[in-house]
């Protein structure tokens, strides 16, 4: 089990908090995390480019000039990928790009990413942030109290006060613990755990022992 400081908005000592050690002390394994990095950005791409083959391209209905005696190379068709405006020879199709990734390394690259963040001393537990407004000011003074340049804020639910005060500072995120992943962890060089999320990101691997 680690045990780590918990400080308030203004990065004053509140207390303590321990984490679990099968979340937060796993052995990082590289291979892992990229694995499920690009499983995570395959999976965003849109996969919507699109060429058209000569089944679609408009035109084509009667052979150019006729078979012998033009003195030209023979032509049967105005759609043909060798003709300027035809077709498009092995084009882009519409696609997905995602692969499957088995869960239980989902879970554990997720740790994986979790627990590098707090050996590298880059995870930081805030016993909670109260704003007295929706604005980008107040949240900028926090930020700037705790040391945060780029990072994610992962809070116990949607905070539409925190939500709204964050969105215009750059290199700053805010998520919950179910929408928590490997790629938005490893994106950010700072992780923050408001202290209400600590328990639903660990509670997230109940019962997954991982791969």
């Amino acid at each position: 089990m680690a045990t780590v400081k918990v400080y308030d908005q203004n990065k004053q000592e509140s207390g303590e908090v321990t984490l679990a050690s099968d979340v937060f002390e796993i052995e990082v394994r590289p291979e892992i995390l990229n694995l499920v990095v690009r499983a995570q950005m395959a999976a965003k791409r849109a996969g919507t480019h699109n060429a058209k083959t000569r089944a679609f391209v408009s035109g084509g209905g009667v052979k150019p000039w006729k078979q012998k005696g033009t003195g030209r190379a023979r032509s049967g068709s105005n759609r043909s990928p060798v003709w300027r405006g035809g077709a498009v020879i092995f084009g882009p199709s519409p696609r997905d790009y995602g692969f499957k990734v088995n869960s239980k390394v989902r879970a554990l690259a997720l740790k994986m990413a979790l627990s590098s963040r707090l050996a590298g001393e880059s995870l930081l537990v805030v016993k909670g942030i109260e704003l007295p407004e929706a604005k980008t000011k107040h949240f900028a003074k926090v930020a700037g109290a705790l040391g945060l340049s780029k990072a994610l804020i992962v809070a116990p639910e949607d905070n539409e006060t925190l939500s709204r005060s964050a969105r215009n500072i750059p290199g700053l995120t805010l998520t919950t613990p179910d929408r928590l992943s490997v790629l938005e962890v490893l994106k950010h060089k700072q992780l923050v755990l408001l202290e209400g999320a600590v328990e639903p990101v660990q509670a997230r691997f109940a019962g997954k022992k991982g791969a």
